[in-house]
């Protein structure tokens, strides 16, 4: 193992941030890092949405490689860097997933995750984010802040801003930082001069309150309603990119000899596949992610090899002096440094659905439906559905959008894709214990999230 001279490493984590979303916004702080670092241009997530993904990113092991349920196991990524004596903080905008209760805050000396509202107005608007968030536009005219910074913020992005800046001022080497942002999930709420800097359309405000409305009343959501959204989305990540400049500003001095990390959990949908959001599906634009590594050696540099966010914490833990000994992913560090390409096999994702795509509530568990699994190399997605014994294969070199399934096509390269699907299944447990009670703070920010 090699371990370079890093001071720290800030892990930055972006819900539903998807591949392509600093190619319709400017995003300045994510510019300047993939000028400086390293971009991997086929990342991969190996769920479609945060409970599937997450065990691969702090964890040493996929979901449900341990048992049937979501969570992540007993060795983290904090922990072993803890053992290896890095000063660990985790800092989660309230996503209900990433709580106590599924043991994300193993291995951090200090944990936040913004789950517990006393009041009852505040326990009434956590729960209702889309109102909390028009409460605040409305409201912002008349706030005022002595810092410059966002006078709207439904995402508790402010907080975790403040959480990250309080442990970078009082850390000492070496250090370890998760931030996990909340933007760009539904049901995106910039602060109006992100969505201005965003759009030049007159209207842009009225046009996020019809697509809020429509979507809240469950009516058909057209191809410009999804547009009006996407917009709203765009403008969350410019929101998130500011956060995270500042935060790294915080960093001082330290900056140069800081590895900074930034990724997204999984994608967003738009209609690409005919829904919103982060249904049961596993087609690109759910689990093709940006990943941006600017390491203090690094050569810097696009690469091109498919690779899995369970890459990350094994990058990390070469990186700080960590042992990687059990987790699933192999180190991106000697080809981050080298500016080489790695060498890997197809990477897989599963999802688990119900009867329908959008049945509600959301399968979490295997027993709450049928498990989906795809694999993908450079150029190539399968997605195949076991219990249905069918399959769909995408060559995203003619078809990016994966609209066209060419698995009934003569000889389609399927061995080494089915093969990979076939090992990520078979290592899949059921005998955990999957109806574990779900805290009620935890279950209220899940609903809020959508996830009833």
């Amino acid at each position: 193992m090699v371990v370079t001279s890093a001071a720290g490493t800030v892990l930055v984590t972006v819900d539903s941030l998807r591949a392509d979303a600093r190619s319709r916004v400017e995003t300045p702080t994510l510019d300047a890092l993939a000028d400086s670092g390293t971009v991997f241009e086929r990342a991969y997530a190996h769920g479609n949405w945060t409970p599937f993904s997450f065990p691969s990113v702090l964890g040493d092991s996929h979901v449900f490689a341990a048992d049937g349920a979501i969570g992540v196991g007993d060795t983290t990524l904090a922990g072993r860097l803890a053992d290896a004596g890095v000063r660990t903080a985790g800092v989660n905008a309230a996503n209900g997933f990433l709580t106590e209760h599924w043991g994300y805050d193993r291995g951090f000396d200090t944990y936040d995750a913004f789950t517990d509202t006393n009041s009852r107005l505040g326990r009434t608007l956590a729960a209702h984010p889309t109102v909390q968030g028009w409460l605040q536009v409305g409201a912002s005219p008349f706030r005022r802040r002595s810092d410059g910074r966002e006078r709207v913020d439904a995402t508790r992005m402010l907080d975790i801003e403040d959480r990250a800046v309080e442990f970078l001022s009082a850390a000492s080497e070496p250090f370890f930082l998760w931030l996990h942002y909340m933007d760009t999930h539904t049901p995106y709420v910039p602060a109006p001069r992100h969505l201005r800097a965003t759009t030049d359309r007159r209207g842009a405000m009225l046009g996020m309150l019809s697509a809020h409305l429509r979507v809240g009343l469950g009516l058909t959501v057209s191809s410009a309603t999804a547009g009006e959204l996407h917009t709203l989305y765009d403008a969350t990540v410019r929101q998130v990119d500011t956060s995270i400049g500042r935060v790294l500003a915080a960093l001082g001095d330290r900056r140069e000899d800081t590895m900074v990390v930034v990724a997204g959990d999984h994608g967003e949908e738009f209609l690409e596949h005919g829904h919103l959001a982060h249904y049961p599906k596993l087609y690109d634009e759910l689990v093709h992610v940006p990943l941006l590594v600017d390491h203090p050696a690094g050569a810097g540099g696009r690469v091109s090899t498919a690779v899995g966010l369970s890459d990350v914490p094994a990058t990390v833990l070469d990186v700080m002096g960590g042992s990687t000994r059990g987790f699933t992913g192999e180190s991106l560090a000697p080809e981050i440094r080298a500016g080489t390409e790695p060498t890997r096999g197809p990477i897989t994702s599963v999802a688990v659905r119900g009867a329908s795509v959008t049945q509600q509530p959301i399968p979490r568990h295997l027993g709450a439906g049928r498990p989906l699994v795809s694999a993908r190399d450079g150029r190539w997605t399968y997605i195949r559905d076991p219990e249905r014994d069918t399959h769909e294969l995408y060559d995203r070199a003619s078809d990016p959008g994966e609209q066209t399934d060419v698995s009934g096509t003569a000889d389609p390269p399927l061995d080494a894709l089915h093969a990979a699907t076939r090992q990520r299944l078979d290592a899949i447990r059921t005998d955990g214990d999957a109806a574990a009670a779900t805290p009620d703070d935890v279950e209220r920010r899940l609903s809020a999230l959508g996830y009833r």
